[in-house]
């Protein structure tokens, strides 16, 4: 232990390892994850009177909080919409009953504010909290050192127990007994719903359409002698194109508008599945690839930031660029804030939307210049982010007084909003302030295992005594913190807001910001339509849910 003791660097990785570990160990469909397995590994590490430099902790959260908001910036601000208004009033329902529930057993039970904030957080399976409550502990006044790093120490513990009957709760909750209360299968009426939403069954992630939506296809003409190329695309909507033509030894690439066809010509079209199968009664037989009449397509990302582009259908689009059918290009997919939607002619296109198009290099130059731009996220642009940090620590340092008590976003908070901004802000013009998914992602995850590690090595010490004391309490705290705002989410979303019910169960776990609530519930439906309510609630708990931790310890510590 006295290497460890001397060497912190040390203790702190191998708590990252070991609890990552730990949190692998799964029970049915539940798996502590790999954060609480940190903090279980780093609180028993802890009692060896292990210790890391606080400024650590203060650097990787800040990370954590930036970069957590950064990711959810896109959604959060799409979100807050009339149709979304409904999901807002869950999120709402969690947020009044967390802090509700906790001041009232710090009250009756006379609980010290860390132990409050640590039931808070660990009832409400949202980490974050743990943070923003335990830099508010940090700079209330009137306690001593060693009073802070006592109460400091208690969020740790007491989120431990909380969040592992927390997580156990809303599991079984929403994937098995909620199914059960709406007198539904999950599986069928997720996949009524989806077909009722998109005329069809979903991809799952790790699947492919087997007959994509573009393809090329050869004809040897026998039906279309005499009609010219611009003739023969326009009686298919200028919905193919013929990329290619070769007559006898001569292929022409592209073939001129106004080039006749001709008997025994061979001909490349590409285009809509749909249409190019139907382009071949007009021209003749399929014939296998012939060698030299393939021509390479293009494929590129373009961000949409063209203002008239806004609010249009992608049919809408494509009549008000002729690039599209001139030069054959295709949008094959449309990514919103993470989310892939269908590239069919219905589908609405907003600003900060990228496009995936497929065609022909020189038409994807035209439409690129005219759509907006093509999006750079093959390296993090660290300029940008590192002012977007640096902002919300200066933001964090603001305090408001309410009355008597001093009310500040501290640099969790601070971040947390800085990062909803940058994001937000990339997400309207792509050409700047790259912050690739699995970068961010990373850095998310690393930043807040670090922080708890941190957290837990500190706290090891007050555990015994708080589990002591408080033994019974913390877990029915963590069951009852759960129960009470999920249930009612439950009848105000179907009695009052009318919500889908496989939609209203992911909504729920997403109030509850629970991973693998939501992981459960796809598994009992077979279907990721309970992702559709997931993503809203989950994202706007996200921001909300660690707010909460500086006005619980704000209002108790005053």
């Amino acid at each position: 232990m006295g290497v460890i003791r001397d060497h912190p660097e040390l203790a702190l990785f191998l708590c990252l390892a070991a609890g990552y570990l730990v949190g692998k160990l799964r029970v049915g469909p539940i798996t502590l994850g790999g954060i609480c397995g940190t903090l279980i590994v780093s609180l028993l590490l802890g009692t060896q009177h292990v210790s890391v430099d606080d400024d650590v902790k203060t650097v990787f959260f800040a990370l954590f909080i930036f970069s957590l908001g950064y990711m959810a910036g896109p959604q959060f601000f799409a979100n807050l919409n009339r149709r979304s208004l409904r999901y807002f009033t869950l999120c709402l329902i969690e947020l009044v009953c967390a802090l509700g529930i906790a001041y009232g057993l710090a009250k009756a039970f006379d609980l010290d504010v860390g132990t409050a904030s640590g039931i808070l957080a660990g009832a409400a399976t949202e980490s974050a909290v743990v943070g923003t409550a335990t830099e508010a502990i940090g700079k209330l006044n009137g306690l001593t050192a060693a009073q802070v790093n006592s109460f400091q120490g208690h969020v740790a513990t007491a989120y431990t127990v909380c969040y592992l009957f927390g997580l156990i709760t809303i599991v079984i909750y929403t994937s098995q007994i909620m199914p059960m209360l709406m007198r539904i299968n999950l599986a069928d009426a997720s996949r009524e719903l989806w077909a009722s939403i998109r005329g069809g069954d979903g991809l799952q992630s790790d699947e492919r359409e087997a007959l994509p939506g573009v393809t090329g296809r050869t004809f040897l003409v026998t039906r279309a002698d005499g009609r010219t190329v611009a003739d023969l695309e326009r009686s298919l909507d200028g919905r193919i194109t013929i990329e290619s033509l070769k007559r006898g030894s001569k292929v022409l690439t592209p073939p001129p508008p106004d080039f006749e066809l001709t008997l025994s010509d061979l001909v490349l079209v590409v285009g809509r599945r749909a249409k190019t199968i139907e382009a071949g009664r007009l021209i003749g037989t399929e014939t296998a690839a012939v060698p030299g009449l393939d021509t390479p397509l293009a494929t590129t990302q373009v961000a949409v930031t063209e203002k008239a582009s806004d609010g249009l259908s992608i049919d809408q689009l494509q009549h008000r660029h002729p690039e599209f059918v001139q030069d054959g290009v295709y949008v094959t997919d449309v990514l919103r804030n993470e989310q892939h939607l269908p590239a069919a002619p219905e589908t609405v296109v907003h600003r900060g939307d990228v496009l995936t198009l497929v065609g022909a290099r020189s038409g994807l130059a035209k439409l690129v210049d005219k759509l907006g731009a093509v999006v750079k996220n093959d390296s993090a642009d660290f300029i940008y982010i590192g002012l977007g940090i640096a902002s919300g620590s200066l933001l964090g340092q603001v305090v408001v007084h309410a009355g008597d008590i001093p009310l500040s976003l501290s640099t969790g908070g601070g971040c947390l909003i800085s990062g909803l901004l940058f994001g937000w802000f990339r997400s309207r013009r792509q050409t700047f302030g790259a912050f690739p998914p699995q970068a961010a992602s990373t850095l998310k995850d690393l930043g807040l295992a670090v922080f708890i590690a941190c957290t837990g090595l500190t706290s090891g010490p007050q555990a015994g005594p708080l589990l002591r004391q408080y033994g019974a309490l913390l877990p029915c705290a963590g069951i009852a913190m759960v129960l009470i705002p999920a249930t009612l989410s439950l009848l105000v979303g179907r009695k009052l807001l009318g919500i889908e019910k496989p939609l209203l169960i992911g909504a729920i776990a997403g109030q509850q910001c629970s991973t693998p609530a939501i992981t459960a519930i796809t598994q009992v439906a077979n279907s990721s339509v309970p992702m559709l309510g997931y993503t809203v609630t989950y994202t706007l708990s996200n921001f909300l849910l660690p707010l909460t931790g500086p006005i619980l310890v704000g209002v108790l510590g005053s």
